[in-house]
């Protein structure tokens, strides 16, 4: 995590001893508990109509707790933002992984046309069925969540899906092998891919989840590859 000092909201309430302790009729919560409860509201939160500002004040309340027992897991609001994207970016590309059968991608090992573009459509999909699913997320993806926060959240979703164009272009290359600029030609691919993955996730926040990223997207990616 980032030094708490250059976040917009730092911790700047002293944290007692018995901001988690345990009340009747209520368990202490067990080690990482509270932390993954605070997450799971947050996301839980930005589902809701209007919700691209959320204050550590609702969300204390949300959780019925002070904020102060906020700020004994998370040193600022922009900690529990990287939360969450530490949640999507851990996700999403452990499938990934999956799907590709590689941790890194190497250029230089021949892949048959086909196996190249069912791989790309397959990543396409796993993105948009993850945001399908997580709608609390597809807010923190497309940024929608993150304009007032700090700037080195959205640089991060950047990089994120400047690591999918990545992998997606890699895939690509044996789809674009044939033509005369093969590079190039994977990376436009590429960049289309990501776009499309990127417009269908802002359409589904901006709708406000009622046009899923989903829809017909097996004829969709038949016209993109």
């Amino acid at each position: 995590m980032s030094d708490a000092s250059t976040d917009p909201e730092p911790a700047a309430v002293a944290v007692s001893a018995a901001d988690d302790a345990p009340t009747a009729g209520r368990k202490r919560p067990r080690p990482g508990e509270r932390r993954e409860q605070i997450l799971q509201a947050l996301a839980s939160m930005l589902e809701q109509p209007g919700a691209e500002r959320i204050t550590t004040a609702a969300l204390a309340a949300r959780l019925s707790v002070s904020e102060a027992a906020l700020y004994r897991h998370f040193a600022s609001k922009a900690q529990m933002f990287e939360g969450l994207i530490d949640f999507i970016e851990h996700t999403v590309f452990s499938l990934v992984q999956q799907i590709t059968g590689r941790d890194v991608p190497d250029p230089t090992v021949p892949r048959p046309v086909e196996e190249g573009a069912r791989e790309a459509a397959r990543i396409v999909a796993l993105v948009l069925q993850f945001g399908e699913r997580n709608p609390g997320m597809v807010r923190v993806m497309v940024g929608d969540a993150l304009v007032f926060e700090h700037e080195r959240l959205q640089q991060r979703m950047n990089q994120f899906f400047d690591r999918i164009e990545s992998t997606l272009r890699q895939s690509l290359r044996s789809v674009t092998a044939q033509s005369g600029t093969p590079t190039v030609d994977a990376q436009v691919a590429a960049s289309v891919l990501t776009s499309f993955a990127v417009g269908r996730l802002q359409r589904y926040a901006r709708s406000g989840f009622r046009r899923l990223p989903t829809e017909h997207l097996e004829a969709s990616l038949a016209r993109l590859l």
